[in-house]
């Protein structure tokens, strides 16, 4: 029964969102864990200025490398064979799944061995603003680290396996071994090996990413082979179609190593505030964007296979507002009470009152354009589906300039906070842009439904934000704010009360979303309650 209702689940965009959503809801819980448990044992300091710009190097090259091939390109492709006209189809998809992985194993390994011996070199471009101690410390870390991308090298080509088929249980569980594997290293690592064990304990945590999925791509047919095939018309598009992608993602990569860069030379921590408030912010990201952007790809890729416009627009259209009613109300409760989830979250052991208050402006900045944060992964999925990969990075590339400009003089005057105002703006703008494209390409994107539903959005986000208000306020002299329960009572009672309001007022305007949010209800009680009829 359990087995039948996860593939109806799985069978639907909205199935595989909820899959995906709460399995990114679990990660991002355990992931704020994992941020309270650095937070409160090094603090906003040098530790954790250099564990987070660690991550610099590996990731520039996993990013580069293999999101650029299995983002974009594999599961178009793999899906294209797979449902071919020819009678060995099949094989061919599993032929051109081997031989990715084993490229990009070959080539990651390459990477991997070339960054470990230039680290030291690099450290100093990387992080000029940082002392020669921390410099060194940097450069023991990013070598560990590249142990990861080969783990993570492998688990992507398994996680785009398991999307094409629409298998989203292991791969949404992936991301939660990773960080159990962060906090066992914060737990059990660090006080063996000190500092090592935060890097130590990221390999592990990708090591589990790939083998949480290895029983799944195996009952799916997958077996490894040692095989590679350069001639093969499909391996051959997948690398067309990867590099405008790559380039794409390399301009990203370069522009989160500038802001890397140009936070080093800011005051001590700005690194690490800059990236604990990136991970507070990317939670509502992770479990309503991008959840309901990967469930959208599989099926955004069947439509272009079928040429099939108005299936397209319909599935964007309601991914596109389901985002919206989601995501709002979140970036107002977000931006009204970034001190107290800073507090609750991370304000314990040695993160003090100057790393929170830091920390919660960061925050508050970067819940402005968490609305374009979170339907950037949709639109770029939209144009990757139809394998248009050169559109997206154009349009990357003209944010990541103004970003970076934006950036490097506002932090100049405003420090991190200036520095994280520009990355909003030059969100807004990408995702403006993108829209803006695809209204071109496709013309009529279900506009009508997308403006009303976007009206009554912002209208009962408004209400919410007042209720919440007024409720924090009045909550306040209630209990003792100078505790960690003082805190969460004010921070519960406010947002069930400003939540509660958003959800009348949408009703009472008959907002589209409602309606939707019911039929997934009715759904969802007729597949508990008869799960193989259903």
């Amino acid at each position: 029964m359990l087995k039948n209702l996860l593939n109806k689940l799985q069978a639907s965009i909205l199935g595989g969102a909820i899959i995906i959503g709460a399995a990114s809801i679990a990660s991002r819980l355990i992931g704020l864990v994992r941020d309270r448990l650095l937070a409160s044992t090094f603090g906003a300091g040098d530790v954790l200025d250099t564990y987070y710009a660690a991550f610099r190097l590996p990731d520039f090259i996993f990013n580069i490398l293999v999101l650029g091939a299995l983002s974009s390109s594999f599961i178009p492709i793999f899906l294209q064979y797979w449902h071919g006209p020819d009678s060995d189809r099949r094989a061919e998809a599993w032929r051109i799944t081997n031989t990715v992985l084993n490229l990009l194993l070959v080539t990651l390994v390459g990477f991997s061995i070339v960054a470990f011996l230039l680290a030291p070199w690099l450290m100093h471009w990387l992080v000029p603003g940082f002392s020669a101690e921390k410099r060194e410390a940097t450069t023991l870390l990013t070598r560990i680290m590249l142990g990861s991308i080969i783990f993570f090298g492998v688990s992507n080509v398994l996680s785009g396996l398991l999307n094409s088929f629409r298998r989203f249980l292991a791969f949404s569980l992936a991301p939660i071994m990773y960080n159990v594997g962060i906090i066992f290293g914060i737990y059990v690592l660090v006080p063996r090996w000190g500092t090592a064990g935060l890097a130590i304990g990221v390999v592990l945590g990708a090591a589990t990413h790939m083998l949480v999925q290895l029983p799944t791509a195996w009952r799916l047919g997958w077996r490894y082979c040692w095989h590679i095939d350069f001639n093969h018309p499909g391996v051959k598009k997948i690398w067309r179609l990867m590099i405008p992608r790559t380039l794409g993602l390399a301009v990203v990569q370069i522009n989160q190593m500038i802001t890397n860069v140009i936070a080093s030379t800011l005051a001590v921590g700005s690194v690490a505030v800059f990236n604990l408030a990136n991970n507070l912010q990317s939670f509502p990201i992770n479990v309503f964007g991008v959840s309901l952007a990967v469930s959208a790809f599989p099926v955004f890729s069947r439509a272009f296979a079928e040429q099939d416009t108005v299936g397209f627009v319909g599935h964007f259209s309601e991914s596109f507002r389901r985002i919206l009613y989601l995501i709002i109300p979140a970036s107002i409760a977000i931006l009204l009470l970034r001190a107290q989830i800073v507090r609750l979250i991370l304000g314990t052991g040695n993160f003090n009152w100057t790393d929170t208050v830091l920390t919660a402006q960061t925050l508050g900045i970067f819940a402005v354009s968490l609305f374009s944060e979170s339907l950037i992964p949709l639109m770029a999925r939209s144009f990757y589906a139809f394998q248009d990969t050169k559109t997206p990075v154009i349009i990357s590339g003209i944010a990541v300039a103004l970003n970076v400009s934006l950036g490097f003089w506002l932090s100049r005057s405003f420090g991190i906070v200036g520095l994280v105002s520009g990355f909003a703006i030059a969100s807004i703008l990408n995702m403006m842009l993108l829209l803006a494209t695809l209204r071109v390409r496709f013309g009529d994107l279900d506009d009508f439904k997308i403006i009303r539903s976007t009206i009554k959005i912002i209208i009962g986000s408004i209400v919410l934000g007042v209720v919440v208000q007024v409720m924090k306020y009045a909550i306040a002299p209630m209990v003792d704010m100078h505790t960690f329960f003082g805190v969460l009572i004010q921070t519960v009672v406010a947002l069930a009360a400003g939540g509660l309001a958003y959800l009348l007022i949408t009703m009472a305007m008959k907002s589209d979303e409602i309606g939707l949010m019911a039929g997934w209800i009715d759904r969802a009680k007729r597949l508990f309650r008869n799960p193989i009829q259903s």
